[in-house]
């Protein structure tokens, strides 16, 4: 099957008046419009907000959940793929995806964006974009390179975009070229 799919990654306490809560429906929007499957973990905030987006644009919405949470999964999937445990979902989350969008969250966005930049870094997967949208994270990878062992090469794996319209732009150049 050529399913093209887009992991969105986000903090899942934003409200529906939030501006990543905005940024994320949109960028679902565009995505579906786009002929992308986009996938989340499936539960609430941006998560919501992006299988919102494209569940109104008609479009395909996978959710990772997980066993362990006792949360019900957001309303907008169409599809949804229980896993066991924490790394099992991350990996689910990764590897279906021939690109990612990163939308401000708190430490679980933290984990699963350094772990999709990880991969990309020692080539455990092969080049996919991956986009940071926003303003918050400009001055965050510039405090990880301050204080961490992050080099240029590290960052030049990283895209940035500071609306949907160019968070979509950059995934369907960039993605072109992916095969999993």
């Amino acid at each position: 099957m050529n399913e093209r799919i887009v992991t969105i990654f986000g903090g899942s306490k934003c409200g529906e008046d939030s501006e990543e809560y905005a940024q994320a429906r949109r960028v679902g929007q565009l995505l579906a419009e786009a002929g992308f499957t986009i996938c989340t973990g499936g539960y609430l905030g941006v998560m919501e907000a992006a299988s919102r987006g494209a569940h109104e644009r008609g479009g395909r919405v996978l959710g990772i959940v997980m066993n362990q949470f006792k949360a019900e999964p957001n309303r907008y999937l169409t599809d949804k793929v229980a896993s066991a445990h924490f790394y099992e979902r991350l990996q689910n989350l990764i590897m279906r995806s021939v690109g990612f969008i990163a939308i401000r969250g708190g430490m679980g966005t933290v984990t699963e964006l350094s772990l999709v930049w990880n991969k990309l870094m020692t080539r455990v997967i092969e080049p996919r974009p991956l986009v940071l949208l926003g303003d918050c994270w400009p001055p965050v990878v510039e405090c990880w390179r301050k204080h961490l062992v992050v080099s240029e090469q590290d960052v030049s794996l990283l895209n940035y975009a500071r609306t949907p319209e160019e968070a979509v732009q950059i995934i369907c150049e960039k993605s072109k070229g992916v095969i999993l």
